[in-house]
């Protein structure tokens, strides 16, 4: 199964702005051996990005973190952020592919903790700025951007509150994280954001055929199985768009009817 690219086009500028081109990418989960994926991932430049949202999950394995690092060289001088995921912090386990279609009662079974520290400052010696509980202003291609970001919700490390408050005036207000948990979705909501980007659900990784389309079974998450992967909306909330992300679990390697996927989301007025 081949990497795909999913565009989508939301009129989210002020009229007759500039188009902003935002890659969003998430749970890559590399391995050392992944050579195909970082391929992929060095020929993202020639996507010709304004911006790169990455929502966690970068890494199955310690020795990967140079590889994905060297990688994403190609991509600098482009304002790119990131937050975590789990599987940041720790590495990849078994487990029973039944406990995806039950309720998550907030049990979570780990692997040997990862180097984090040494990816965090690999990704921040590239330039790219980790969003945990921060809140900033930028300016890319003449629009003004509001981003803020937290913490895996799925780990319960997200720390919201710490910069809650309604958006600024400006022309964009984006937040990151990497579960789509409903507690951290609804407070973006409270504070008028206008998109919200997160991964973790991969899609649902294994899709059924469904009236001419495909569902998944699962998000991993309190999310609806109907927003497991893409763009959605739900009346006066933000904009939800949740990558299918690249990689999987090394110990549950299979997909489908969903292939791994990054986006290009393109902003225009």
């Amino acid at each position: 199964m081949g990497f795909r690219i999913r565009n989508v086009e939301l009129k989210l500028l002020p009229p007759g702005r500039k188009p902003l081109r935002i890659l969003h990418f998430s749970d890559i989960h590399l391995t050392p051996r992944n050579s195909k994926m970082l391929a992929f991932i060095k020929s993202w430049n020639s996507l010709s990005p304004d911006l790169i949202i990455s929502t966690g999950d970068h890494i199955a394995h310690a020795d990967s973190i140079p590889l994905l690092v060297d990688a994403l060289k190609p991509l600098s001088g482009i304002p790119s952020f990131y937050v975590f995921g789990s599987n940041d912090y720790y590495a990849p386990s078994f487990k029973n592919p039944l406990r995806y279609l039950m309720p998550d009662r907030g049990i979570r079974i780990h692997g040997p903790e990862l180097p984090w520290p040494a990816l965090d400052k690999g990704l921040q010696d590239l330039g790219w700025i980790k969003l945990h509980d921060l809140k900033i202003e930028t300016e890319v291609s003449g629009t003004i951007l509001e981003l803020r970001g937290t913490d895996d919700a799925h780990l319960n490390l997200d720390r919201y509150d710490d910069i809650k408050g309604y958006r600024s005036s400006v022309d964009i207000s984006l937040g990151v994280t990497h579960a789509p948990y409903k507690r951290v979705l609804d407070a973006m909501s409270r504070d008028g954001l206008d998109l919200i980007l997160s991964g973790h659900t991969h899609g649902g990784q294994i899709r059924i055929p469904w009236l001419g389309k495909t569902r998944s079974l699962t998000t991993n998450c309190d999310l609806p199985n109907w927003q497991s992967r893409g763009l959605t909306k739900i009346e006066s909330e933000p904009w939800l768009h949740v990558s299918a992300g690249l990689g999987v679990n090394p110990k549950t390697p299979l997909r489908l009817f969903c292939p791994p996927e990054i986006s290009l989301l393109n902003l225009v007025g």
